[in-house]
């Protein structure tokens, strides 16, 4: 269904957000301030006053930033009262399937953009592939946009997207007599190997750290899982995702990570924290735990985009994040779809950014992270963002955990080929499935 970081962590310096797990019944309760009562007068373009309902998952924004949002609305939309309502992730897909098929639907809602395509298969999502100009989608995080258009239609609206890095400790690659952080595969596994000497770890990487699997593939230009007509085949078993597995054995074996877990368990913000690890692939925000967990480290940790096999380019990452959509039953939906517009515009982002961190929707926005070394170094990486197969069965894939026994079996196996070719078929078959 997501991310296991259940789309948070998303914070870096400043906020930490964090929700255990990454996503189904939550009550909502309006976030304080946000709602206020409008002035009588006509919606964007209709003829009477519009209520609309917003949900906005919990922990996505802090309260004053949802406040000055709410407050700059109502001042340029006088007929328009927005009433947004912040919503749990524990049992949020249910409500949001529910919330699609009933009469009384929300008007705009945020969900996970690997969710898109399963809410859209409901038919309960309003297609907004006509907006995509007017919303400036030519410079949308490619990442970060996928997900939300299916079969050629755009339904869900990048709002705003984290991903992983490198997080460092400084004081141990200094001790190694390393300068400056790697740009290439071949410089990283060169420093890690320096690294991992005199008791030191040089990196900590769980097993079954699939995400960052994903990254490797894709720079491989391979892929988790391709459509060949209506058709999904698993794609683990392809030269590609091969060399990225290889990759991901040579740089896991240069620490003490477990092969048959995640990064979860143990957590790996504890293990990091210890003080001898070189090395974590994290969202940025890692680093305010493990300064929480170590004050010690405060001021000593810095971060670097996950390299690329060239200089030129960073390497790939998932883009973990959140769409808007709007459902076909709101009564709003022409003033919903300005509610939309101004979340997914250049305002909205530029405070989004600075006040959370987060990475823009905008790839030309990304020069608002620059200020903080994690969130820059995200940002950069966002560029070569990508996502998960866009099939409304994928949550299913990550349920079973297809994957990460894939990795754990391809890191103590003799044979990885025979390993990736079962472990296609299954998802072949759990993609293939009609609901």
């Amino acid at each position: 269904m997501g991310d296991p970081v259940r789309y948070r962590l998303l914070a870096a310096t400043g906020v930490l957000a964090l929700a255990a797990g990454l996503t189904a019944c939550g009550s909502s309760s309006p976030s304080t301030g946000s709602s206020g009562g409008a002035d009588p007068g006509t919606a964007g373009s209709g003829t009477a006053p519009a209520k609309l309902t917003v949900w906005v998952m919990r922990d996505s924004f802090s309260d004053a930033l949802l406040d000055r949002f709410a407050a700059g609305y109502r001042k340029d939309h006088p007929g328009v009262t927005l009433d947004i309502q912040i919503q749990e992730w524990d049992g949020i897909g249910q409500k949001v399937t529910s919330g699609l098929a009933s009469n009384d639907a929300p008007d705009v809602i945020e969900v996970g953009n690997t969710q898109v395509a399963e809410y859209a298969a409901s038919g309960g999502v309003r297609d907004l592939t006509d907006k995509i100009a007017d919303l400036g989608g030519a410079d949308w995080l490619p990442g970060l946009a996928e997900p939300g258009k299916i079969d050629g239609h755009q339904y869900g609206i990048p709002w705003y997207a984290a991903n992983r890095v490198v997080i460092y400790n400084k004081d141990l690659f200094a001790k190694a007599g390393i300068a400056a952080p790697p740009r290439t595969r071949d410089e990283w596994i060169t420093a890690t190997g320096r690294l991992d000497k005199g008791g030191d770890q040089g990196i900590y990487l769980a097993g079954q750290n699939w995400y960052t699997l994903a990254g490797f593939i894709w720079d491989e230009g391979g892929d988790l899982a391709v459509k060949e007509g209506d058709t999904w085949k698993g794609a683990l078993d392809t030269p590609q995702a091969l060399a990225g597995m290889d990759f991901y054995k040579k740089l896991q074996a240069l620490g003490d990570g477990p092969k048959d877990s995640d990064e979860a368990n143990p957590p790996q913000i504890d293990v990091f924290a210890k003080g001898d690890v070189a090395q974590l692939i994290a969202t940025p925000g890692a680093a305010v735990a493990i300064e929480k967990a170590n004050p010690k480290l405060a001021g000593r940790l810095g971060f670097f985009p996950i390299p690329g096999k060239t200089a030129d380019r960073p390497g790939a990452v998932f883009t973990g994040g959140s769409d808007l959509i709007i459902p076909e039953a709101s009564r709003n939906p022409e003033a919903a779809y300005e509610v939309v517009k101004a979340l997914a515009g250049e305002k909205f982002q530029l405070d989004m950014a600075k006040e959370m961190s987060y990475v823009p929707n905008r790839v030309s926005l990304g020069s608002a992270l620059s200020g903080s070394e994690g969130t820059a170094a995200m940002a950069a990486g966002a560029a070569n963002g990508h996502a998960t197969p866009n099939s409304p069965n994928w949550a299913a894939v990550e349920a079973k955990n297809v994957i990460k026994e894939f990795m754990t079996k391809a890191l103590t196996s003799g044979d990885p080929a025979a390993e990736a070719r079962a472990a296609s078929q299954t998802i072949a078959t759990i993609l293939n499935t009609k609901s």
